[in-house]
């Protein structure tokens, strides 16, 4: 069914401090998977070149943030990068990655890696076509983000990361989408505090949307799931489109797996690894409290 999109709220409709960033997060698996109980033979060489690969990225003047996250109950890695520009992406995956994307695909396989940002141009969708990393890339809709842009304790605070793409049988799935996830963003403003920031993403070419949230602590990602936004209108959103993947960036108790389990949201969630961010932060995944 064709929903009417309402006028954004002025909280929904005020302008990104992004700017020209770029965000990059994926998952990586072993070229040969493991059993149920033990890690694959690949899985220790993984870590090992993206270690590599992130103590590279450390080194390269446009990578504003890198993360090598290790999946919990899963042989894989999530990923996530922050670039100041396209221009700095481009530049990333033509010398770093294109350095180390022989040896890391010997022992891994990408899964899909959702972009981020304002604007997406082709010289973005270009060089990862380059690498052959399935991705899907998402421009800015609407959202907010609360506390002027500072970053939540990152102790305490889960980001999600999700792509939610519509059905074949809908006749407007995309409209629908936006409808359906204004919806949520809109009286989550008001009903969930602890939801700090919310950015819907158009997918480039898709009928999907890129869903960005990040919440304070898992009490308040239990309660989004349980009794706020996401358990108000999931069924709606489900009768339209799919979740294609969700990742959970951060310390998930096994409270909220359970809860995402039944929400059947297909899930990879990760403690962090090693990680790096430029002092002062980025606007995408906010600035340290010392700024």
């Amino acid at each position: 069914m064709k929903h009417p999109i309402d006028p954004l709220p002025a909280f929904l409709a005020e302008p990104s401090k992004i700017g020209g960033e770029i965000s990059v997060t994926g998952k990586w698996v072993p070229t040969c998977s493991g059993g149920r109980f033990r890690k694959s033979a690949q899985s220790n060489d993984m870590l090992e070149e993206w270690e590599d690969i992130h103590a590279s990225a450390r080194a390269d003047s446009g990578v504003m943030s890198t993360e090598i996250n290790h999946a919990v109950g899963q042989d894989a890695v999530l990923v996530h990068h922050t670039f100041e520009s396209p221009d700095a992406l481009v530049h990333y995956f033509s010398t770093t990655a294109t350095q180390h994307m022989a040896a890391l695909r010997s022992v891994a396989k990408p899964e899909i890696h959702l972009v981020r940002g304002t604007q997406i141009p082709d010289s973005v969708t270009d060089a990862m076509a380059a690498t052959t990393v399935p991705a899907s890339f998402g421009e800015l809709l609407f959202g907010y983000v609360t506390d002027d842009y500072r970053q939540p304790d990152p102790e305490k605070a889960i980001a999600v990361t999700a792509k939610w793409t519509g059905k074949d049988t809908v006749v407007s799935p995309l409209t629908d989408l936006e409808y359906w996830w204004q919806r949520v963003g809109t009286d989550a403003f008001d009903l969930e505090e602890g939801l700090v920031r919310f950015e819907a993403y158009r997918a480039k070419g898709q009928d999907a949307l890129i869903i960005h949230e990040v919440f304070n602590t898992n009490a308040e990602l239990k309660y989004h799931l349980s009794k706020g936004t996401a358990e108000k209108y999931k069924k709606d959103i489900d009768k339209i489109a799919y979740p294609e993947c969700y990742f959970f960036r951060g310390p998930v108790s096994w409270t909220i797996r359970t809860y995402s389990r039944f929400m059947h949201l297909p899930a990879t969630y990760s403690s962090q690894g090693s990680n790096y961010s430029r002092p002062g932060g980025t606007m995408s995944d906010g600035t340290t409290h010392d700024t």
